[in-house]
């Protein structure tokens, strides 16, 4: 079987999942019609390029897609990716992928029609990046919020200030508190590093960590934390694109929602398409209309606009004016390892959103999951135990396994277990890991 892996589209998705796949040591073939960009990619990550136009039978050649395990088609044109995924699949490649704009393509009773014609997935970064800001405003007193096992287990995010008990702590020390026995810290970022802590790791102020528990225990933290659990009922909404409107048909039934864009023509559009969303126009750069419109009772602030600094600044006046929860979308790799340090609450990308999703089809072995953590070069992948090896024989201390990486929670049907270094797993249980990049071939090895 191939093991290259074919990816149409050069932008920032493109190069995202390049260097994501090259980090597992996959032969990466790159399509793209821009020489520039191409010669760019090539000199910072170990890929061959192909220039041309991907839905091109004579380029899918050049590109051997008849001996790749996986075609991605992520141009920025939906056309573009669905014909390169129908042909890249007649041509042979094992598996196609394309990335979607139109959102009807998603729903359950179309998604068989484009199986019939051979792609395997459709891969939709708004609609993820909606479904991942629903989550953050449904736990809003965290910047991160993953779940696994439908919702089982949680891994929230937050960051630590003087105030907090727990800094200047000794891990091992927190241990006497209760609270503990349901709850562990796994991973600490610090100074843009992940650390993965171990008993004598002292947790400093400004850490942002992140907490392991089962769903009930969520509040826990918010408890151990000395933090009220705040509920949100008023949000406000800034961009038109197809991010602010989806993610306002995800909200409006459950939130009052207010969207601010600037174009007359667009808000006509935008009112007709959602039902319960109060829409207005006007320069949502003009802090003074966001008042007017009532910025200061908003519990919740989601700058989606195109442009990453509008939203920072946005995000930031927002939080000055006392809102509680703002999360900003921002495009460029360089803001997303300053936002958290600036002061902006939650950060989405699209891209890595998008990413995260595809790396889970990607890995070998008994993936399910995958999340990817802003700024930060780990990852938590949820595998299932599927044969009695080695990993069913010994206790986790004894497996061996690589420093930079953590068993960090294991669903066994419907119970939850944070587990310690003397336990045992079962077969069927799913084990959620954090793992940093360099740890990703020994657990494939492990988990295969």
């Amino acid at each position: 079987m191939g093991r290259n892996i074919v990816i149409a589209g050069a932008g920032d998705m493109g190069y995202h999942l390049a260097e994501q796949l090259s980090y597992d040591n996959k032969d990466i073939i790159l399509i793209d019609t821009d020489r520039e960009v191409l010669d760019y990619v090539s000199s910072k990550l170990d890929v061959l390029t192909v220039q041309g136009d991907a839905s091109s039978f004579e380029v899918l050649q050049r590109a051997n897609v008849d001996n790749a395990s996986m075609l991605l088609a992520v141009t920025t044109s939906e056309k573009t990716n669905i014909v390169t995924a129908v042909l890249a699949k007649q041509l042979g490649a094992k598996r196609v992928m394309a990335r979607v704009r139109n959102h009807s393509y998603l729903g359950e009773e179309n998604i068989k029609y484009f199986e019939n014609i051979g792609i395997d997935n459709l891969i939709s970064p708004t609609m993820l990046c909606s479904r991942e800001i629903f989550n953050m405003i449904e736990n809003s007193s965290f910047t991160e919020v993953f779940d696994f096992g439908g919702g089982k287990l949680n891994i929230v995010g937050i960051t630590l200030d003087k105030s907090n008990s727990l800094v200047d702590q000794r891990i091992m020390d927190t241990k006497s508190d209760p609270i503990f026995e349901d709850i562990r810290i796994i991973a600490i970022l610090r100074d843009q590093k992940t650390i993965i802590p171990r008993g004598s790791t002292i947790i400093r102020n400004n850490d942002h960590v992140f907490f392991i528990s089962n769903k009930k225990n969520t509040e826990s933290i918010l408890e151990l934390l000395g933090q009220k659990k705040v509920a949100i009922k008023n949000v406000m909404i800034i961009g038109g694109d197809d991010m602010a409107l989806n993610t306002a048909l995800k909200l409006e039934d459950r939130f009052r929602v207010t969207l601010v864009n600037k174009d007359k023509e667009r808000c006509k559009w935008l009112a007709e398409h959602l039902k319960n969303t109060l829409v207005i126009t006007g320069d949502y750069k003009n802090i003074e209309l966001l008042m007017e419109e009532g910025l200061e009772q908003m519990d919740a602030f989601l700058a989606l606009t195109e442009s990453s600094e509008t939203n920072i600044i946005t995000s930031l006046s927002a939080k000055n004016h006392g809102v509680y929860k703002t999360i900003a979308h921002v495009d460029t790799r360089e803001y997303i390892h300053i936002s958290h340090s600036i002061g902006v609450d939650s950060l989405i990308n699209k891209k890595l959103v998008a990413a995260n999703e595809i790396s889970r089809y990607l890995k070998k072995g008994t993936v399910e999951a995958v999340s990817g953590i802003y700024g930060v070069d780990a990852e938590f992948i949820q595998y299932s135990v599927c044969k009695n090896n080695r990993l069913t024989k010994y206790p986790l201390k004894e497996l061996h396994f690589p420093d930079t990486a953590i068993v960090a929670g294991v669903i066994r049907g419907e119970e939850v277990i944070i587990p310690d270094g003397d336990f045992m797993l079962n077969i069927n249980d799913k084990a959620i890991v954090l793992a940093l990049p360099q740890a990703r071939t020994a657990l494939e090895k492990l988990f295969h």
